[in-house]
């Protein structure tokens, strides 16, 4: 019964996208022809015939295109972008096809300006479409139709993390039925839903229960368990699907991805990739040469209160860590004696740090010492925005202590970023800045980057914080 009720919506998505596509297409030949978008000064007008022969083919390929890209498989826990997305691709490699087949065949020259607004069209009305049908399919599912049946294997807590996502998604119209484990009691109460018995019932409950779903949430070292449930259900028609336990782990915009077949997961990864790095880099090299104008005369002023106030370099280099555990060495106006660590090494800054100078209290409290950093920004190794570098003899410590810590070397370090300008800088809690750096590499985004450096400016370069 499952089977014949998905075809039947199949059926009627496929019905939905042959209407839209011949729309599209009727639509573009309108558009191009009527003078609407471009004047016609032509008076030999393209007869609308020859377009509609054009059409058997077209809502033959699109459809046969949509179905390889996978448009007609179940979307119920899959996002809409990811479905419009998806469109796009189809609908861009049929347009592809259909120009081809028509410079191939050349009994008539086929305008290509009505292929480009097909190509438009097709994508927003198909977008708009399968929308539509979602929000219905939604509707139904909100009065108790088209509903799938689900049991959660395993009650730990990845298993309640799957029950959280499912109720906090009630769109997928998916049934939570209850959990199979063997270390609860059956019967108990777990997030709300029932332990209906052991994992091996799990045969006789998916019949009893009429199961259309079900969601192993086992650890990895639970693989003799995991196996035993797909094996069991082998001539069962429920949809099985595995949740990893490794996403419990520290992750970085975690993600599956097809490698010939293979399923591979991405436990670290970024945003900064392709035109994304291009993007970052000219707005760094950009506002980083703007920052160095503006900022000339008052660092050259600086730099003369330094030479005269306190013996030593103007300037001090010191190794920092940066992308991917590069070191670099981190420019900044000298605050401190010129021999501060000759005997104690590197440690913090502390408050009423005696090692500092006179001038240098104040540049550190303004964060003034930090302009020549945009040096280091037009040279590469650092970003205007991004997290904090930190020195290499300290990361020994903290990454043994603090989980996830090296994450942060995933991306450039910055002159400013999300944890500063939250107020976690200088001398405050590590696990909280770690805590906003991964957030920023995960959420990273120019508008982001452009928030951040707005709020540096607005909240003010001074911080109690800064030794």
């Amino acid at each position: 019964m499952l089977r014949k009720h998905s075809q039947f919506w199949r059926n009627i998505l496929i019905t939905l996208d042959i209407i839209t596509i011949a729309f599209a297409w009727v639509t573009a030949y309108v558009i191009r022809f009527s003078g609407i978008a471009i004047p016609v000064y032509s008076p030999d007008i393209p007869p609308f015939q020859e377009y509609l022969k054009l059409l058997l083919p077209i809502v033959i390929v699109c459809p046969f295109i949509f179905k390889n890209i996978g448009l007609y498989k179940p979307r119920r826990i899959t996002s809409l972008f990811a479905e419009f997305f998806d469109i796009a691709k189809a609908s861009t490699l049929a347009v592809i096809i259909l120009i081809a087949a028509t410079f191939l065949v050349r009994k008539y020259d086929f305008s290509r300006l009505v292929f480009s607004y097909f190509w438009l069209i097709s994508i927003v009305m198909l977008s708009i479409e399968r929308a539509l049908f979602r929000e219905f399919l939604r509707f139904l599912r909100r009065k108790g139709y088209n509903m799938r049946h689900v049991l959660i294997v395993g009650a730990g807590e990845l298993g309640k993390r799957v029950v959280a996502k499912i109720k906090n998604n009630t769109w997928t119209g998916l049934n939570i039925v209850g959990y199979l484990d063997d270390y609860k009691q059956t019967g108990e109460l777990v997030e709300g839903k029932r332990i209906l018995g052991r994992i091996s019932d799990v045969h006789d409950i998916v019949r009893a229960q009429e199961i259309d779903q079900i969601f192993v949430a086992l650890p990895m070292r639970a693989y003799r368990r995991i196996m035993y449930v797909i094996e069991r259900l082998s001539d069962e028609l429920v949809t099985i699907r595995i949740v990893p336990d490794i996403y419990q782990t520290v992750t970085l915009n975690a993600s599956v991805e097809d490698f010939d077949g293979l399923p591979l997961i991405n436990l670290t990864d970024t945003h900064l990739y392709g035109w994304n790095v291009v993007a970052k880099r000219f707005v760094d090299m950009a506002c980083s040469l703007i920052a160095l104008v503006i900022t000339a005369p008052l660092m050259a002023f600086i730099a003369l209160i330094i030479k005269l106030t306190s013996p030593g370099s103007v300037l001090y280099k010191q190794e920092r860590m940066g992308l991917d555990g590069k070191t670099f060495n981190m420019l900044k106006f000298r605050s401190m004696r010129e021999d501060a660590e000759v005997e104690t090494g590197a440690v913090w800054a502390k408050e009423s740090d005696p090692r500092r100078t006179a001038f240098g209290v104040f540049l550190r409290k303004t964060s003034l010492d930090e302009l020549p950093q945009f040096f280091n920004v037009l040279k590469g190794n650092m970003s205007i925005v991004g997290p904090r570098p930190e020195r290499p003899v300290f990361i020994e410590q903290f990454k043994k202590n603090i989980p996830g810590y090296m994450l942060r070397h995933k991306m450039k370090a910055g002159i400013t970023g999300w944890a500063q300008v939250n107020g976690w800088r200088g001398d405050t809690d590590l696990k909280k800045r770690i805590e906003y750096d991964l957030y920023y590499i995960e959420n990273w985004s120019l508008l982001l980057d452009i928030k951040i450096m707005w709020l540096t400016v607005w909240k003010g370069l001074i911080s109690k914080n800064a030794y």
